[in-house]
């Protein structure tokens, strides 16, 4: 009976699989959109009764509706929507675990239904991840652009199976040349690399002409990372760390490391220790150098408050695979609770305030942000809404609205050196592009009032996204 029901989920999940990677589903289109109201993202300016036509895959013209033009290929009245350019999830695993065909299926086509239409994937099965890159370029798979890593760097003990074990300096130099000979965007860092292969990593990546970006091991120091030329920091890890009166034993504890309070980089510990000095210098540094933080805040709350999350209340449960809500979430609950949240609960909310202070300091020094989820990491933290989330916990850290859409916009395309194709709604940009029918500088929640998609070239009307949604809800039941 079981073996039944698996075959059967199979053979649903498969007809779904098909019906969104069909060649031609996913094609650039000739459109004109009239009426609408660009969002200037870089100065948070309204241009309301504006026409953008976009030929292929760019914008080519943005003009006032009132300039009277023959309109092109597929009109689309934008009276009353406001449009933004696409938005991208900066920290994901699209393939992490499971097989191809879910994350041909359900998470990347996910993420275009929420309107995030690029994302830098920091850790996924090579094969998967590079053959998605490819294929979603060619417009054969639905799904975001994708900046990738390709398996993290951890070790010697690796904790996922999209990693590569590092135990010494010739590991880490030798991984980093197989990665960038196979066409990896950058290398991914995780917490356990050892310090001298850590450093022989960094070396390696400026050699062969590839960016570092990740976790700040828990045996190299903040500054140390910056001084090897660590693009991003992930989590806030390493600021914490710094921001203590006694950053040196920090690099003999690691996270995950239990209830043994001399190994587990607790967050007690954190507090206790915690000096305003030290975190002055950190954060000048990192403002120095222009290094850039991806804090993701919505995960990090899920994480802390592991024990306090009710994901059966979350209003976007049917998006869910049921699988996660019966094995994934209950079993991440225990593991995360057993390693992790070693502290207590109170102390433990304690912290998530910590990190918004952080956050508001760093913000205020011009330490540049990006906005990323870790998803599907974690308990739930869904492909696509997580972003809409990430956003509004920005505010909370404060964040004006603008400022947070930034983080998911022009940021990322700041950061990758793209400001020429993304970022903004201007000729020549790629038409990757978020119609919402409420102003998300009003309220940054009103960037999930989504009414239409269009990416690289291709619209998603309203029914094209209900219909996509309600795949993908199918999916989830099916998963």
């Amino acid at each position: 009976m079981l073996n039944a029901v698996f075959f059967g989920r199979r053979l649903r999940l498969a007809s779904l699989t098909l019906s969104l990677s069909i060649p031609g589903l996913v094609t650039a289109q000739t459109l004109t959109i009239t009426n609408a109201t660009i969002v200037n993202v870089a100065d948070g300016t309204l241009h309301p009764g504006t026409t953008v036509t976009i030929e292929g895959q760019r914008i080519v013209r943005v003009d006032p509706s009132s300039v009277s033009r023959q309109p092109r290929g597929q009109v689309i009245d934008a009276t009353g929507m406001y449009i933004i350019p696409g938005l991208w999830d900066m920290h994901t695993h699209a393939y992490f675990g499971w097989s191809r065909d879910f994350g041909d299926s359900y998470v990347l086509p996910l993420f275009i239904a929420n309107g995030v239409t690029g994302i830098r994937d920091m850790g996924s099965d090579l094969n998967a991840i590079l053959r998605a890159r490819r294929e979603v370029a060619a417009h054969r798979l639905t799904g975001p652009r994708m900046v990738v890593s390709g398996p993290m760097l951890d070790g010697p003990t690796v904790s996922f199976a999209a990693s590569i074990a590092i135990t010494t300096p010739a590991d880490g130099q030798r991984a980093v040349t197989m990665l960038k000979r196979r066409g990896v965007d950058f290398i991914k860092i995780q917490s356990g690399v050892p310090r001298a292969a850590y450093l022989a990593i960094a070396v390696q990546a400026k050699k062969v002409g590839i960016q570092l970006a990740g976790h700040v091991p828990d045996a190299v120091r903040a500054s140390e990372a910056v001084a090897a030329g660590q693009r991003s920091f992930e989590h806030l890890i390493g600021i914490f760390e710094a921001s203590t009166s006694d950053e040196s034993s920090q690099l003999t504890r690691r996270y995950g490391a239990g209830k043994e309070p001399s190994a587990n980089k607790s967050l007690a510990t954190f507090l206790d220790r915690y000096d305003a000095a030290s975190e002055t210098r950190i954060i000048a540094l990192l403002a120095k150098n222009h290094v850039w933080q991806c804090p993701t805040l919505f995960w990090e709350r899920g994480q802390w408050l592991v024990d306090v999350i009710d994901y059966t209340q979350d209003p976007d449960i049917a998006y869910i695979p049921r699988t996660w809500l019966a094995q994934k979430f209950p079993s991440s609950q225990k593991a995360v609770l057993e390693s992790m949240d070693a502290d207590p609960l109170a102390i433990r909310r304690q912290f998530v305030d910590h990190e918004l202070d952080i956050v508001r300091k760093l913000h205020a020094a011009g330490v540049p942000f990006l906005a990323g989820t870790d998803t599907p990491a974690g308990v739930d933290v869904t492909p696509g809404i997580s972003l809409h989330l990430e956003l509004q916990r920005f505010v909370a850290a404060g964040f004006t609205p603008l400022e947070a859409l930034q983080t998911a916009t022009i940021n990322p395309a700041r950061f990758l050196g793209k400001l020429a194709d993304y970022g903004s709604v201007q000729q020549g940009r790629i038409a990757d592009l978020v119609l919402l029918r409420a102003n998300p500088l009003d309220d940054i929640a009103n960037t999930r009032s989504i009414g239409g998609v269009v990416a690289d070239g291709k619209y998603w009307s309203q029914t094209d996204l209900d219909a996509l949604r309600e795949r993908l809800k199918r999916i989830a039941i099916a998963r």
